[in-house]
């Protein structure tokens, strides 16, 4: 059987959680999590297609395109807005929807992973009203890969 990731009921309109314990450390999920390259790899969305420009490791205020594909494809710019090593890291593009990355070590070997999207400060809520129709379960699927992919 397939491993699932927690969706976690938040409560908050337009603020959705999931998370999953990965039998890693955190500093090699969050070396993982910092690499833009890997965005591919893990997107439980179907929506990222390909690095587009930036760095090849993140850090505070670090500006990062994607290739994206929601219908038709597109591009968008992302900067790192929360950069704690080891522990979080977040980014958010021009309509200021974050998606964040928290990890809470258990031991040395295992660490619970929570991805977060929180699309209040939304620039534009009707791009966005519709989001928790899809959102949660793409971040499960996320969890669910980026596991694969680190243990």
């Amino acid at each position: 059987m397939k491993e699932r990731a927690e969706i976690v009921d938040t409560g908050i309109p337009l603020f959705f959680k999931a998370q999953l314990v990965i039998n890693a450390p955190a500093k090699k999920i969050f070396d993982f999590l910092s690499d833009p390259r890997n965005h591919t790899l893990m997107d439980g969305s179907g929506m990222v297609k390909n690095k587009l420009s930036g760095p090849d490791k993140l850090y505070l205020g670090a500006k990062f395109g994607m290739r994206m594909r929601a219908g038709i494809p597109y591009a968008i710019k992302n900067q790192v807005i929360e950069y704690q090593d080891n522990k979080s890291i977040a980014w958010q593009h021009l309509l200021h929807n974050v998606w964040r990355y928290e990890l809470q070590e258990i031991n040395e070997n295992t660490t619970l992973v929570i991805e977060s999207w929180d699309g209040r400060n939304a620039r534009s809520k009707w791009w966005v009203s519709d989001s928790g129709d899809w959102v949660p379960k793409a971040m499960a699927k996320t969890l669910v890969k980026l596991k694969e992919l680190v243990e």
